[in-house]
């Protein structure tokens, strides 16, 4: 009878432990009230802005290649070796100044930055409209980056080979959050015209699909804040295997002492 008054507080607080520490599901689970939501917004047509910075590939063609020779710039080869692969890599590029504009073959200075794809290659097509009869452009942001840091199985900065990607594609890149990520308080830094902002996404709630900050811009820092309980166990995690190896001899000490 005395080995169960031990051992029956010890119980208690090991259940108790174990009860506090389980999750519970609105802080998990993604996309909770979806059910209720009936105004999810048309995005099909996003586009993401041009914005200082960006590395641009602008090729210019016509019926006739000889005439819009003159308006891109020569290839330039690149060579990378490694142990196993020798690669060359054909760039026509142009980098966008901090004041938005990039410097063109014969025609000079075009603004594009504030502008989307689609409006940039109108505004490119309309100047060489001034030269080229029925000219065609190609375009595209070679340098779109996202960066995601914090509570997620593999941070790291992801180069982005379309020019669209929404947040939870930029979760799923890095493996997704861990189990000690804080779902409802994921931090977004973004600049835009030559300011830095934040904002706060919560993805357990489903009107997040409208917010703003579902697509990510170019450069995007996207931060999973760790919560209470990676936190606490930051401060006690080197001594977690002293402390049970305590409670153990101790377990062990007062059963060997009541028989």
């Amino acid at each position: 009878m005395k080995q169960l008054n031990y051992f029956r507080p010890l119980t208690i607080l090991f259940l108790s432990l174990f009860i506090f520490s389980c999750a519970s599901r609105k802080n998990v689970a993604y996309y909770q009230d979806i059910d209720q939501l009936s105004n999810l917004e048309n995005t099909s047509s996003y586009e993401t802005k041009l914005q200082p910075d960006d590395l641009l590939m602008i090729v210019v063609m016509a019926e006739n290649p000889e005439v819009a020779a003159p308006f891109n710039l020569p290839s330039v080869i690149m060579q990378s070796s490694t142990e196993f692969e020798n690669q060359q890599l054909r760039i026509n590029s142009y980098l966008i100044d901090n004041n938005g504009f990039i410097q063109f073959p014969i025609i000079g200075a075009i603004k594009l930055g504030g502008l989307t794809r689609t409006e940039a290659v109108a505004k490119m097509n309309q100047e060489l409209s001034k030269y080229i009869a029925k000219p065609s452009v190609n375009l595209r942001i070679l340098n779109f980056k996202i960066t995601v840091q914090g509570e997620v199985t593999q941070p790291g900065v992801h180069n982005i080979t379309s020019e669209r990607i929404t947040l939870t594609e930029a979760l799923s890149l890095s493996g997704d959050l861990t189990v000690y990520g804080k779902r409802e308080n994921i931090l977004i830094i973004r600049e835009k015209d030559g300011k830095k902002q934040a904002a706060r996404v919560d993805i357990t709630k489903a009107d997040f699909l409208n917010s703003p900050y579902y697509y990510l811009s170019q450069n995007d820092v996207v931060y999973v804040e760790p919560n209470k309980t990676k936190v606490n166990s930051s401060v006690v995690g080197p001594n977690t295997a002293i402390v049970l190896s305590a409670v153990s001899l101790l377990v062990t000490i007062i059963a060997l002492t009541v028989r």
